[in-house]
């Protein structure tokens, strides 16, 4: 039996000259959050929806949850739920039908009540969808996609035009998910989310995979923070330069504020404070800023993920 959530392997998708998918291969770890990211054009959206069934693969294999997911389709389809962006529902439709006729596909459902009440939705029952406001829509797809209490749930930009409260329980829900063994693939647009979600991170660019890791391990690669220094404008930090390691960088950002750039390690750490004390300077604050996933992820592609 596969072990693997889903495995991509040499997948190659075209699109008559275009090239949207380029040899790909990946995996995901069943009972983890895993998010795909990818500037527009990447080829993240065709793999997702390769791997949902809704394309057959030109090149290569995919399997999800050990089954291909065209020619095994009826059997998958029980144990995976799908969160669209946009689309999948009836616009005349009211939310609490659809997703009560939803949850009756399924055989061991989640109980409707509780999850329109967990999710928000109960103010909306007798709304047609097509006036539902977008952050509703969002939260009624995300209960679609849950109620048949799936092994494996993609989601697409889950929280996208929600506000701050149901961005968090939407987070939450998402954590429960993982910790009752759920597998979750996310594709969104906010780095906070994939920082605060994700296990594993697969990084796509021109239909290839160009990183992939935890965000802890692709934001300390190469350990490249910035240490932050306040203290009296205008010293002359020449001296400074010396006592530090090569390469790194000593700049007055703004009078008073000094950035230290480089690898920030507890001995550059007391190297630079020894410093500012053999001058008689009492600093007024001192901290790092860490690099993120945005600067790696703009390291990687050279491009902003919303661009």
């Amino acid at each position: 039996m596969n072990s693997l959530a889903v495995e991509v392997s040499g997948l190659v998708m075209r699109y008559g000259e275009t090239t949207a998918v380029d040899g790909l291969s990946l995996t995901v770890e069943p009972g983890t959050v895993t998010a795909v990211l990818g500037p527009n054009g990447a080829g993240k959206t065709t793999t997702i929806e390769t791997c949902e069934g809704y394309r057959s693969p030109q090149t290569g294999t995919v399997r999800v949850l050990g089954l291909d997911p065209v020619r095994e389709a009826a059997q998958l389809r029980p144990r995976v739920g799908v969160m669209l962006q946009s689309g999948g529902a009836w616009s005349a439709s009211y939310p609490h039908e659809m997703l009560r006729y939803v949850a009756r596909l399924y055989a061991d459902p989640l109980d409707v009540d509780a999850l329109v009440d967990r999710l928000g939705l109960g103010t909306i029952g007798r709304t047609p969808y097509r006036r539902l406001s977008g952050g509703q829509q969002q939260r009624l797809a995300l209960a679609t996609a849950l109620v048949g209490r799936p092994e494996l749930v993609f989601l697409d930009e889950p929280t996208a035009g929600l506000d701050p409260q149901a961005r968090r329980a939407t987070w939450e829900l998402v954590e429960e998910l993982r910790a009752s063994g759920v597998t979750v693939v996310l594709t969104t647009h906010f780095m906070d989310e994939v920082e605060r979600l994700a296990d594993w991170v697969h990084v796509l660019d021109h239909g290839r995979l160009i990183a992939s890791g935890s965000p802890k391990s692709l934001t300390s690669e190469g350990a490249e923070n910035t240490l932050r220094v306040n203290g009296p404008a205008g010293l002359d930090v020449s001296g400074l330069l010396t006592a530090l390691p090569g390469g790194t960088q000593v700049v007055e950002q703004a009078p008073g504020l000094y950035l230290v750039s480089g690898t920030i390690d507890p001995a550059l750490l007391h190297a630079v404070t020894g410093w500012f004390a053999r001058q008689g300077v009492l600093l007024d604050g001192i901290g790092v800023r860490r690099r993120t996933l945005e600067d790696v992820f703009l390291d990687l592609t050279g491009r902003e993920l919303r661009s």
